[in-house]
């Protein structure tokens, strides 16, 4: 009989199970043109939440497995295959032209195709030895404005949590917590989440003079697109402040309700560069132990502190992400 395990170790292997179903589903399907949300059908995760979790628990986004896997997998072909040219290879991998397979596998591996293929001995002889001269494939995980370990992060199709040196540092507390329905003015941004500054300059702009800004009111970060699925230039964010309901707004400030409900709520105390590996950490570390999953509505970042005022320039933050039971 096998030893017993805690249920906070259960339900983490739950988790660890379902990214397995999305990875399995990747490995059968890298040929053909596929929607990354199947990825997170085949998981049975919300697929609002699901690029946030993957990218948590692998350290690699969705978007950013699937490239690596399809180059992997037709870098082993052009090893073993000298007689298949390397745009069939490329069009079997999944990728959509030869000249998209040419810029993604020197960006991963550091040497063209062609290269790859005759340091292999695969190809035309060189002269080479196997291995001579080839690059160690390179992370390339698409817009995460995160750093991770080039290490991949799967062993033999399976995955395991990665446990990035920064993210395990950071110290934070997190509970489930019922949130209130909120509403709120906010001023839209659009493009990289990390530059979201500006939308804030424009929102207290507004509701200063008009008495807004209060000590009571809650000052939001909400977040509303699939980084993996949506380009960067379109990538929609809301700076937020409460106010009372029925508020009149103009110009380019809006109204809108933030549902309340269960939310796992991580508090951080954190640098400006740390707001991504403070994700990963109640995502990837604290969340596959409490018995819940993500849900489809909307996530967001309540800021506690002028970070200005904070000795060492630091957020304290508290990140609400809506959940629901595993």
């Amino acid at each position: 009989m096998g030893a017993m395990i805690s249920r906070e170790e259960y339900l983490r292997r739950e988790y660890e199970a379902r990214i397995n179903r999305a990875v399995d589903s990747v490995y059968a399907n890298y040929g053909r043109d596929f929607d990354l949300l199947e990825m997170a059908d085949a998981a049975n995760f919300s697929r609002f939440h699901f690029h946030r979790l993957f990218l948590a628990f692998t350290g690699e986004t969705p978007a950013g497995f699937v490239r690596r896997i399809r180059l992997a997998m037709a870098a082993g072909m052009l090893s073993k295959n000298p007689d298949r040219s390397v745009t069939e290879i490329a069009l079997e991998c999944g990728f959509s032209g030869p000249s998209v397979f040419a810029r993604q596998f020197k960006e991963c591996y550091g040497v063209s195709a062609g290269a790859w293929r005759r340091a292999k001995g695969a190809g035309p002889g060189t002269g080479s030895k196997p291995d001579q001269a080839i690059g160690k494939p390179r992370q390339a995980d698409g817009n995460t404005g995160q750093a991770h370990p080039h290490d991949p992060p799967y062993a033999h199709g399976n995955v395991r949590t990665r446990r990035n040196t920064a993210m395990s540092k950071l110290a934070y507390s997190a509970e489930i917590k019922e949130m209130p329905e909120m509403t709120v003015a906010y001023a839209r941004h659009l493009g990289r989440y990390d530059q979201i500054g500006e939308a804030f300059g424009r929102l207290m702009r507004w509701a200063g003079p008009r008495g807004l800004a209060t000590d009571q009111a809650r000052v939001l970060g909400v977040f509303h697109d699939d980084t993996d699925a949506t380009p960067e230039e379109k990538l929609r964010s809301s700076a937020c402040i409460t106010v009372p309901a029925g508020t009149a707004t103009d110009g380019d400030i809006g109204l809108m309700t933030i549902p309340g409900g269960k939310f796992a709520v991580g508090r951080f105390e954190i640098a400006a560069g740390q707001f991504g590996d403070a994700w990963a950490a109640l995502l990837g570390e604290w969340l596959p132990r409490s018995g819940y999953q993500p849900d489809d509505r909307m996530c967001y970042e309540v800021y506690l502190n002028d970070e200005q005022a904070h000795p060492e320039k630091k957020f304290i933050v508290d990140i609400c992400e809506p959940v629901k039971p595993l």
